[in-house]
């Protein structure tokens, strides 16, 4: 499975249908921001204004603690902006902190860059130009400090390039951030809106970075590189800071009872974030098939066999679910 959040391949194997699915494939937060049933009709039926876009983009810089003199662009996902940036960057390798999201590789190498993985932070491959590290990183959770990171970047600047940190789960743990760096190094923040906020379908994600990077990447994404409904619900969704601290709790929690589960029914916690769980078990494949039998699909992973990744169930039922499917296993 290339990608959490698309039961095409559930359903053709297992049968069934989307809503007889629990599906714990992505790291998607099941308890969404509450959206508003309507939204003005101006945000559907006129172009968004320039202002709504100045709206959105102040939200933002007080959501994620963005320092002055740190410009920020909105795009339509983080995806759009994992496309983009291998074609802005000087050419060169790039290096990728891995193992991690695959796409990050996938776009710089379709850009013709070499693409180096890489798997301690502190043994930079020599003849990388740029570097990308996700921070908490996907699947296992690894965080680095922001001095491990300024050090980096300090090494790309002098070769010319840059560091992407790829923050999509950031918003868990705010103080894990790295926006301060920007300022005074060429690093960019990758943040997404619809992981934590738990709206992957609005399609909205930030690149944060040095005034001049941030231009170029503006520019190449064009005019209306978000929809009305987007930049309306993220102004809103971002400016509302009582539903993120409750919200962090509330994840924490529900991590806390997956990891009860999963321990009680054999397997080893790696890591992971407070919206996914990490696991291993020497009979990981067999154990994804059955759990998919019961119409319950996890995320597993071609390169480490005895991998699964778990995100959260929405409410207790489907923690009582998933705890007897795996209790059913034999």
């Amino acid at each position: 499975m290339k990608h959490g959040g698309d039961l095409t391949q559930a359903m053709a194997q297992y049968g069934g249908t989307p809503e007889m699915w629990l599906d714990l494939s992505t790291g998607i937060n099941p308890r969404p921001w509450p959206v508003s049933a309507t939204l003005p009709d101006a945000s559907w039926q006129r172009l968004p204004a320039r202002a709504d876009q100045e709206a959105l983009i102040a939200a933002a810089r007080i959501a994620y603690q963005v320092p002055a003199g740190v410009e920020i662009a909105a795009a339509s996902g983080t995806q759009a902006l994992i496309q983009w940036l291998p074609y802005l960057a000087a050419p060169g390798a790039v290096a990728i902190l891995s193992p991690t999201y695959s796409e990050h590789a996938a776009a710089w190498a379709h850009a013709g860059h070499e693409v180096v993985a890489f798997t301690a932070a502190d043994h930079l491959p020599d003849h990388a130009r740029h570097v990308i590290i996700v921070n908490p990183n996907n699947p296992d959770g690894r965080l680095h400090d922001r001095a491990a990171l300024a050090r980096i970047a300090a090494l790309v600047r002098e070769r010319g390039g840059w560091l992407v940190i790829d923050e999509a789960f950031a918003d868990l743990d705010p103080a894990c951030s790295a926006a301060a760096l920007c300022g005074d190094l060429p690093a960019i923040i990758l943040r997404s809106f619809g992981k934590f906020y738990g709206l992957a379908g609005l399609r909205l994600g930030f690149a944060i970075g040095p005034p001049a990077i941030i231009e170029r990447v503006a520019v190449a994404l064009g005019p209306w590189p978000c929809s009305g409904p987007a930049l309306a619900i993220g102004r809103a969704a971002l400016l509302d800071e009582e539903w993120a601290g409750r919200t962090r709790e509330t994840l924490k929690s529900q991590a806390a009872k997956l990891d009860a589960v999963l321990v009680a029914a054999g397997f080893t916690i790696v890591g992971g974030t407070a919206l996914f769980r990490l696991v291993r078990h020497s009979d990981a494949k067999a154990r994804h098939a059955a759990l998919a039998r019961h119409q319950i699909w996890c995320r597993s992973f071609e390169a480490a066999d005895d991998w699964l990744r778990f995100g959260l169930p929405g409410d207790e039922a489907g923690l009582d679910r998933l705890a007897a499917a795996l209790a059913s296993y034999r």
